[in-house]
């Protein structure tokens, strides 16, 4: 299985580390060539507005859009759950759309306001996963479509869709492989893998 990290911004090598530690060959994507074998891309924290122009600029929204129809997982966190979310509050910036989430950006305030906790995420067990929050978003709704994951304080901080999956959250700041091997997992239900 080939896992891409979409490397226009962000937590790229900790990302590539987590999925290297899972087992799984990776590459950085930064061009829509880099797409055409993956079974899954993440895309990780940034800033959003900044992400999403660039996914416009380098031609990327489309080719992503497209390969998500022919079967490719998405792991967003943070900015890649904003930029997964169908609607973002107050913001018409680009987005690829795609998960049945409405965003708030910088939800939880601005970066001093960052913080970490454990998290309790029952799809992975009795163990809460530590969770490092930094200007985080949250959906304030999610659709029929979308499976809520973990909430903090009611706010959705976790949900998945299909092969889609994301976090509010940076698991790659953490040692705890198991919400990238939750992302793994949702692709080997889907391919057979």
């Amino acid at each position: 299985m080939k896992i891409g990290v979409l490397g226009l911004q962000g937590a790229v090598r900790e990302h590539l580390w987590a999925l290297e530690k899972c087992g799984v060959e990776t590459i950085v994507a930064k061009k829509s060539e880099d797409l055409a074998d993956l079974a899954g891309l993440v895309i990780p924290g940034g800033e959003s507005t900044t992400v999403g122009k660039l996914l416009v600029r380098f031609g990327l929204l489309e080719p992503i859009k497209e390969r998500v129809r022919q079967g490719m997982g998405i792991f967003g966190t943070c900015t890649g759950m904003i930029l997964l979310a169908k609607e973002i509050r107050g913001s018409d910036q680009p987005r690829l759309g795609l998960m049945d989430l409405t965003i708030e950006r910088n939800a939880f305030g601005p970066q001093v306001e960052s913080f970490e906790m454990e998290l309790p995420v029952p799809v992975l067990g009795e163990e809460p996963y530590h969770a490092i929050f930094i200007r985080a978003p949250y959906a304030v709704a999610a659709g029929p479509g979308a499976e809520v994951l973990a909430e903090l304080n009611g706010k959705i901080v976790l949900a998945r869709q299909g092969k889609l999956l994301g976090a509010a959250f940076h698991p790659e700041l953490t040692d705890d492989l198991r919400i990238h091997k939750l992302f793994l997992s949702m692709l080997a239900e889907k391919t057979g893998v």
